[in-house]
């Protein structure tokens, strides 16, 4: 079954809602002629019987008019234009007189009709409006006067108003259809250009971008709407891009080293101290290299998927405390004055594996960039219904500009400054995105040579 376009599926609407609405016009417009109608005939119906009533004298208990010549008025007489017929009724209900228009024709008394109440009925093939009503003359009953008026000429006038109706109601649907089609043309016209544009944006062509119509409306909206999203999918492509490849670059880069290195032991024959030192070499740069695929895969793992997060009570002193002996080695190396100091232990509701990931890199990058002898400091505090984890030492610092930029995959501040400090430009990306994940104000600090401060802010659990 072919679909209609959304043009016509706006315009049927658009009629069927009319349509209803003109229906129920048609029929109280019909309902009100036809009441005003048969109002009009009612009253004139109670003018005839009051003025009959008022005509009329008795002799010897028989109804005389007081004016004969009454009977000979034209709406007495004639059938065509709104006659009235009169018939008077003696106690028995036999005909003691009626009116010429008559003719061999009879008014009918309805005994399960109540008098004065006014209804239709028929003389004949003709439909009449009727009245009964008994004559009391001296608080005596006498007799009956029926009065009837044709309603012929009503019934036709309301028939060509119903058939008119009936005729024109699919002409004007017909009309406002078109009518309806021809505006939602137009109404539409500028979502056919928005899907014109939009099909000819493809990866290789991010950069163009919808036209915003000149008034503010939902097509603006609109239009401003599917231009962010592509603003958001063209920064996306490029950050892909960048990730990419810099990613390849950063796995070549070992790979490179282990494959030169290899190479040059094959060459001729060396002695075995000089292969340990070769082969001890190649195995810092596979470690190098498994630190970086464990941290890409990482990325792309929690990359916007926040129902991998697992959230349990954590411990934070015991999380601290584990992160610091896990790189002790370095400590112990460096020299490094380490300290913790904790107000109280310390619960968050929170993911334990993120948390870990985040408080490792931290005080690893701490413990890495701090000159030998140096001090790297680590405290747990509750302010203002949080709890303030501040991590700082006093290594070698970030420059100011590169503040924003260290947390981009794969840069590192002065990393040519300070060759011998090895990394993968992915830690504070993971801290970033990890602290965005689990909601946890993230806050750094840096001066060169003179050190770094870190600062999270986690929700209190019992809060």
């Amino acid at each position: 079954m072919t679909q209609l376009s959304f043009k016509n599926r706006i315009a049927l609407n658009y009629i069927i809602t009319t349509g209803l609405l003109i229906l129920v016009v048609f029929f109280t417009l019909y309902y009100i002629v036809k009441h005003a109608v048969y109002s009009h005939i009612d009253t004139d119906i109670k003018v005839e019987l009051q003025n009959h009533f008022n005509e009329i004298k008795v002799v010897n208990n028989a109804v005389i008019l007081v004016e004969e010549e009454e009977w000979e008025e034209r709406e007495h007489n004639t059938v065509d234009i709104n006659p009235v017929f009169v018939q008077f009724l003696d106690l028995d209900k036999k005909i003691s007189e009626k009116s010429p228009n008559l003719k061999n024709k009879k008014l009918v008394f309805h005994e399960n009709i109540e008098n004065f109440k006014i209804f239709d009925t028929k003389i004949g093939t003709n439909t009449i409006r009727q009245v009964q009503a008994p004559l009391i003359v001296r608080s005596k009953k006498i007799g009956y006067l029926i009065i009837a008026m044709s309603l012929n000429d009503s019934i036709l006038v309301l028939d060509r108003l119903f058939d008119i109706m009936i005729m024109a109601f699919p002409i004007i649907l017909l009309v406002l259809f078109f009518i309806a089609r021809f505006f939602a043309g137009r109404s539409i016209k500028p979502i056919n250009a928005i899907t014109s544009i939009s099909g000819m944006i493809t990866k290789d062509n991010l950069k163009t971008r919808i036209p915003l119509p000149k008034k503010h409306d939902e097509l603006h909206t609109l239009s401003e709407t599917i231009n962010n999203l592509l603003n958001r999918i063209e920064d996306a492509i490029e950050r892909e891009k960048q990730f990419t490849s810099d990613a390849s670059h950063e796995l070549r880069t070992p790979l490179t080293v282990i494959k030169g290195t290899l190479e040059v032991l094959i060459r001729k024959p060396r002695d075995h101290k000089e292969y340990e030192e070769k082969i001890n070499y190649c195995i810092n740069e596979v470690d190098h290299l498994n630190i970086l695929v464990d941290q890409l895969l990482m990325l792309a793992r929690f990359e916007n998927q926040k129902q991998n997060i697992l959230r349990e009570s954590v411990y934070l002193n015991a999380l601290i405390l584990d992160v610091i002996t896990l790189n002790s080695e370095k400590i112990n190396n460096k020299k490094i004055n380490m300290k913790f100091n904790a107000e109280e232990d310390f619960y968050i509701n929170s993911d334990n594996y993120l948390v870990v990931t985040i408080l490792r890199n931290i005080i690893s990058n701490a413990v890495k960039y701090t000159n030998e002898g140096g001090e790297v400091s680590v405290s747990l505090s509750k302010r203002t219904g949080k709890i303030i984890c501040k991590i700082s030492d006093n290594g070698i610092g970030i420059a100011k500009e590169d503040l924003e930029t260290v947390f981009n995959p794969f840069f590192r501040s002065n990393s040519s400054l300070h060759p011998e400090i090895k990394g993968t430009g992915l830690g504070l990306s993971i801290v970033k995105r990890f602290t965005e994940l689990l909601h946890i104000t993230f806050q750094m600090e840096s001066k060169i040579n003179t050190g770094t401060v870190v600062v999270l802010e986690f929700n209190d659990e019992m809060k």
